[in-house]
């Protein structure tokens, strides 16, 4: 009976001993990593916040997501679309906090899980500048560690609030976006649309011309012919999850206001969107990142990182327009090297 009363009390203190020095190593990784260390609120919610904006409308409230904590580097990533959501970001998962780079998951109004006003007048770029500016002011971000990412029309927002607001900002991204929305459409008409095929192109061009953007062959045809060879190089149904998951959450009166009915050139209230001349005007550190086989002209974008004060060109080869998928090395081995200079 001793024995095993001994056994029993030999058991209880190793396993104390055990719990213990577990949680001493969490409590050690916190204090030697900061990255991992908890926010200051007295409820944790996993980084979530969601953020008051007022607008001409009244006030609504968008989502955010802190993930890691840095007190140099913070990246906030403006999705694209108009209209998709944060979701396909979530590869960044899987380079930045190896590095110890906070990033922040942002949903823009009327986009994933953000208030959604169901008001065509909000979808406007000059209103998604000053929503940035808020949702950095709510988040503490800052001169001195305040990066911004726009992917696509995060990058038409991430230049319009660099050129207005780039004193609040430590370094800017452009991820896959030309400066000149009519260069753009130029190119989808003169490029991209010869490498199509003859035969699918003359249909869609018909579909186009009867503005019969609603008919299911419309994006039968763009699939394979123009998305697969230029959005994202895998066949759609092998597509990552998350990005599948975003864009099954397109808000398309938002992305059908902005940019016309698909990625096929551009022709929404974008159409004449034109800032190449003003870049000159951004002298904070700024990447541009451009890919092969982009929607977008590379050499525009490479043209981009020479015409701002102090940039960077960061050239994908093998890379279409999500390159943080389907040229991944390239694309964060270049990213974190910027972030990290």
């Amino acid at each position: 009976m001793m024995k095993k009363y001994s056994l029993f009390l030999l058991t209880l203190l190793v396993s104390s001993l055990f719990i213990s020095c577990k949680e001493t190593s969490k409590k050690q990784i916190a204090e030697t990593n900061p990255y991992f260390q908890k926010s200051d609120t007295p409820i944790q919610t996993g980084g979530i916040q969601m953020i008051p904006i007022e607008t001409p409308k009244g006030t609504f409230k968008v989502w955010t997501k802190r993930f890691g904590n840095s007190p140099k580097i913070k990246v906030l990533l403006l999705n694209g679309g108009p209209g998709a959501t944060h979701e396909y970001f979530e590869c960044f998962e899987s380079f930045l906090p190896a590095e110890g780079i906070e990033f922040i998951y942002y949903d823009q109004l009327g986009c994933g899980n953000s208030d959604d006003p169901k008001d065509v007048a909000m979808w406007d770029l000059p209103r998604y500048v000053e929503e940035v500016e808020q949702v950095r002011k709510a988040l503490n971000l800052d001169k001195d560690n305040f990066y911004l990412l726009g992917h696509s029309w995060g990058g038409i927002l991430a230049m319009e609030y660099a050129l207005k607001y780039q004193s609040n900002m430590k370094g800017l991204i452009i991820s896959n976006m030309m400066s000149d929305a009519i260069a753009y459409g130029k190119y989808a008409d003169d490029v991209l649309a010869k490498q199509m095929d003859p035969t699918a192109l003359k249909e869609l061009r018909s579909i186009e011309s009867k503005s019969d953007f609603s008919n299911p062959r419309y994006m039968e045809l763009l699939m394979p012919h123009f998305y697969e060879k230029h959005i994202l190089r895998l066949p759609s149904k092998d597509w990552p999850e998350p990005v599948q998951r975003s864009f099954a959450k397109m808000n398309q009166s938002l992305y059908v206001t902005m940019q016309g009915p698909s990625e096929f050139g551009i022709s929404g209230k974008l159409e004449k969107w034109n800032r190449e001349p003003d870049l000159k005007n951004i002298t904070i550190p700024t990447l541009v990142i451009g890919a092969r086989y982009d929607t977008m002209d590379p050499k525009h974008m490479e043209q981009m990182s020479k015409l701002v004060k102090n940039g960077t060109y960061l050239f994908c080869p093998s890379g279409s327009h999500m390159a943080f998928y389907d040229d991944q090395e390239i694309y964060f081995k270049g990213l974190i090297s910027f972030l990290k200079k």
